[in-house]
């Protein structure tokens, strides 16, 4: 590209020349990536780093122009040759995209696998965009395998729109036929073929194995020396001889569970134990004598030997790692056998004496493993509700059809109509409640009190039956054990809490200063000092009490 001219040289052939400070003549780049796609762009700048101006030629017109020739100068031009045209299925023959695959398959009706993995090949054919999926075939498997489905193109939604290698990568679901296929790797042709066309792949996963293949896979061998041990010595020396342990199973944490007592048997002369179940009489369980048959018992199983069917096969030395010997059975530690954890709490003089010269333990206790009497439950009465007699109220609580009290017969006939009244005051702090006068009547026959309020005219206070015949508790008494106002307790200046009400005593009247006097055994000093204190000032009651009492 010839630079604009310097020093102000016309512009004609031969008197303009490059420029030579600039360096870079590069062409500015055209192509370019979006999403994994090539797409092309306009220059914007031109040779040498110059700005080209907004108004240029589109490439559409400037490739017009280069393939136009004066026609002057050189004639009608030649059109170019098209293309060579290049079908599809030519192209793209034989070119297959493989992707490697998996889906999980339900196995409702076995025990031993829930589900199951099957692998498979994804094949994408190039030339027609249509799908095939080939599951490798595995000797032994029992499930129909190979062809899956077949080649046809294949829909991705309800719309019909098939898939093409564009929705193809790794690390995706792919749902055909609604069974989802997870796409984890592909082969190296497929990789290039999809970089080449600009989609960006996932990184590879790795392929699930299916459980129950892996579990079936079988072990390494292993060879195991014959020991030296003479079975037929030990089966001669320890015929026979027999350890026996007294144990009990405690199952009474779950529901319905107990305790129950067994004999466990070892067998020296082979190794093998026997547990033989203890009936009680009446225990209403059948009388089956062993629970558990003689046989050796696997004290430690090899790792794989989890899941093998003990219900159907017996268990071989290849599956055990370690046996119960004598060693294990010690009195006074727990032993699990079978899944049942049994505690070792006695054994027999013969035993004893076979640890004491064969291990050396000679102190194996008798451990104590009769069951306890529970303490007896204290029966607590709920609280009282202020409702009733407190003695008719806890029958409720002995019997389901409650009784009246006992009543004393002989107190009530000889205290027939004996009644002791007072006259008291309430004590509150509202100056209304000052003036108001009660009478108390305390019945001997039957220890209830009664309050009257003889009603004041004028006064604003209705007057009546304030308390019916009731038995009153003291404030320091509880409802289990309660303690009741007694006629010791009502005396000139004594304080009676009432139901939370106070009232403080005035006076009495001549029959119950006659009743303290023929009963002043059961006063107080302080009552006795208040009749002397009456007495001395020789009121007259009567008037006054007459006045405010309620019986004529």
């Amino acid at each position: 590209m010839v630079s604009n001219p310097v020093h102000r040289l016309p512009f004609l052939p031969g008197t303009s020349f490059k420029d030579s400070t600039k360096t870079a003549f590069h062409r500015s780049q055209t192509l370019s990536y979006k999403n994994g796609y090539a797409v092309v762009r306009r220059p914007t700048v031109g040779i040498g780093g110059e700005r080209l101006q907004v108004n240029q030629l589109s490439q559409a017109e400037l490739d017009e122009l280069a393939n136009k020739a004066p026609i002057l100068t050189y004639g009608q031009p030649k059109q170019a040759p098209p293309a060579e045209f290049i079908p599809a299925h030519v192209a793209f023959d034989k070119k297959v995209l493989k992707f490697d695959a998996y889906f999980q398959e339900d196995v409702p009706m076995s025990t031993e696998e829930h589900y199951r993995i099957r692998q498979v090949n994804i094949y994408y054919y190039l030339e027609d965009d249509s799908m095939s999926v080939m599951e490798p075939v595995v000797e032994n498997s029992g499930i129909p395998q190979g062809k899956l489905i077949k080649r046809q193109r294949l829909t991705k939604n309800d719309q019909g729109d098939h898939y093409h290698w564009k929705d193809l990568n790794r690390g995706i679901n792919l749902t055909i036929y609604g069974r989802t296929f997870r796409v984890v790797d592909c082969d190296r042709f497929t990789q290039v073929f999809l970089e080449s066309q600009g989609i960006e792949l996932n990184p590879p996963e790795k392929m699930a194995l299916d459980p129950y293949t892996e579990l079936r896979k079988q072990p390494l061998r292993k060879y195991v020396t014959p020991s030296d041990f003479d079975q037929l010595k030990q089966f001669l020396t320890f015929d026979k001889q027999v350890l026996r342990f007294y144990a009990i199973w405690d199952d009474t944490d779950s529901m319905f569970g107990e305790c129950r007592t067994y004999i466990i048997h070892y067998y020296l002369m082979d190794d093998t134990v026997e547990i033989r179940e203890v009936h009680e009489r009446n225990n209403g369980r059948d009388p089956f004598p062993l629970l558990m048959n003689r046989q050796r018992m696997p004290k430690v199983l090899v790792k794989n030997a989890k899941n093998f069917p003990q219900c159907v096969l017996e268990i071989s030395d290849q599956e055990v790692l370690e046996w119960y010997t004598a060693k294990d059975f010690i009195v006074g530690k727990p032993l699990t056998i079978l899944g049942r954890t049994f505690f070792i709490y006695d054994c027999d003089p013969f035993t004893r004496q076979y640890y004491k010269e064969k291990f050396g333990i000679s102190d194996l206790p008798r451990i104590d493993v009769s069951e306890k009497e529970p303490p007896p439950v204290k029966q607590e009465l709920p609280p009282y509700n202020g409702f009733g007699l407190i003695e008719d109220s806890v029958q409720n609580c002995f019997v389901l059809i409650p009784k009246a009290p006992k009543k004393d017969v002989i107190k009530m006939l000889v205290n027939d109509n004996k009644v002791l009244r007072y006259l008291a005051a309430l004590e509150s702090p509202i100056p209304e409640d000052k003036d108001r006068r009660f009478v108390f009547s305390y019945f001997l026959a039957s220890d209830m009190i009664s309050i009257f309020e003889p009603p004041v005219r004028n006064s604003g206070i209705i007057g009546g039956k304030y308390l019916g015949r009731t038995k009153v508790a003291k404030p320091s008494s509880t409802a289990e054990d309660p303690i009741y106002y007694g006629p010791t307790d009502f005396f000139i200046g004594a304080v009676i809490e009432v139901f939370g009400h106070r009232f403080i005593i005035l006076d009495t009247d001549d029959y119950v200063l006659k009743y303290m006097e023929n009963n002043a055994a059961q006063y107080s000093p302080e009552a006795l000092l208040s009749i002397r204190n009456r007495i001395q000032k020789q009121e007259a009651p009567a008037p006054e009490l007459e006045k405010y009492s309620p019986f004529p």
